[in-house]
């Protein structure tokens, strides 16, 4: 199998799961408990909790740990809208859907949404979301790296904008580990392990000390109150492992070399295709490309029957039958439609890339002659 879909989600390495065992075999107590078991588990999470920390470079107590980039975008609209009671959001109009619902979700309860468009290149530029500033407006979400075409947005200037203005900024740092600075002038930020090869169903989000938000998920005093629930000891130290590794970016170089190298050969040996997201602002795994005349559903059908694992767009939105979101914004949705996203890894080889340019130039040519039989 060729697994060409690592912005979905990536193999759990073997360091981690070594480092994440011993809390879920010997040292499995609940960190709460009040005895030697419990105390166990206290020290292995106050333990990821620091190295969380530093990687992110702040403060322990400003670090917490939920399910997963989902629960954190939900988290931060939700919860500063819960603590703020009225007022305005600005939202990149290419957020992952766990913001973009929330938001949606928040209009319903009277707040006001300004959705700001990319440019032709995925980009959202800062001084339209300076243009989108109210008076009353008490949030913004604009993503550090998007999930589906990878383009890297200007994090920095937004966070500036926003500081300077007394906006809440959330910037979801979930595809853009060991590429971007985490954005510490940011109100908060969340990262997601199993798109660093940790665990799934465990993430880490950063909140500023003295931000007002209100809890999404309430019951005991775990996360200092924030978020009730039983903390998976187990999953938070892999994370913490996982990040570590990740944040260096040593395997950067490496893995765009092999995107570069499949882009290179589609473009020149496949016509009438195209890439989607600006070609330089982009990370170093992702290759969004639209097949002209295809159809990417059966591109993917297609090259999951040759075993190649790909994807038309986020994980998080399969199953959905309109077209991407994002492509849709940047390039309308007729090249949304046969829009294909090809994410590589540190586990990708030259040989794998080179065998999937191959298959799809055959499955393309197909597809373009069986379509202009039924014409």
């Amino acid at each position: 199998m060729i697994y060409l879909d690592n912005a979905a989600t990536t193999s759990l390495d073997t360091e981690v799961l070594n480092e994440m065992l011993p809390y879920l075999q010997t040292e499995y107590g609940n960190p709460q408990s009040q005895h030697a078991a419990g105390r166990l588990a206290a020290q292995g999470l106050i333990s990821a909790r620091d190295r969380v920390a530093k990687v992110f470079g702040c403060r322990a107590e400003e670090v917490y740990f939920m399910s997963g980039g989902t629960e954190a975008g939900n988290f931060a609209v939700k919860g500063v809208c819960a603590a703020k009671k009225r007022g305005h959001l600005i939202i990149s109009a290419i957020e992952h859907p766990a913001v973009l619902k929330s938001a949606q979700q928040m209009e319903g309860l009277g707040f006001e949404v300004t959705y700001v468009q990319p440019d032709k290149n995925g980009i959202i530029p800062p001084e339209e979301v300076e243009k989108a500033v109210r008076p009353d407006t008490v949030f913004c979400a604009v993503m550090a790296a998007n999930n589906e075409i990878g383009t890297i947005q200007k994090v920095e200037k937004i966070s500036e904008i926003c500081t300077r203005y007394g906006i809440f900024y959330y910037c979801d740092c979930v595809q853009s580990v060991g590429v971007v600075p985490f954005p510490t002038s940011a109100s908060a930020f969340a990262v997601s392990a199993h798109k660093f090869h940790g665990p799934k169903g465990v993430a880490a989000m950063y909140i500023s000390g003295g931000s007002r938000i209100s809890p999404l998920i309430c019951g005991g005093m775990q996360e200092r109150g924030l978020r009730g629930g039983t903390v998976n000891v187990a999953s938070a130290v892999g994370l913490a492992a996982a990040l570590e590794r990740a944040a260096q970016g040593k395997n950067n170089t490496y893995i765009a070399s092999l995107r570069n190298r499949f882009v290179g050969r589609v473009l020149a040996e496949i016509e009438g295709t195209a890439l989607n997201g600006d070609p330089v602002l982009r990370v170093p795994s992702n290759a969004n490309i639209s097949f002209e005349g295809c159809d990417g559903a059966n591109i993917l059908m297609c090259l999951d029957l040759r075993d190649i694992c790909v994807s038309t767009g986020s994980a998080c939105s399969a199953g959905a039958v309109t077209p991407s979101h994002v492509i849709s914004a940047i390039a309308g949705e007729e090249r949304a439609k046969s829009a294909v996203r090809f994410t590589f890894g540190k586990y990708n080889t030259p040989e794998e890339v080179d065998r999937a340019v191959d298959v799809l130039k055959q499955i393309v040519s197909q597809t373009r002659r069986d379509k202009s039989g039924l014409d």
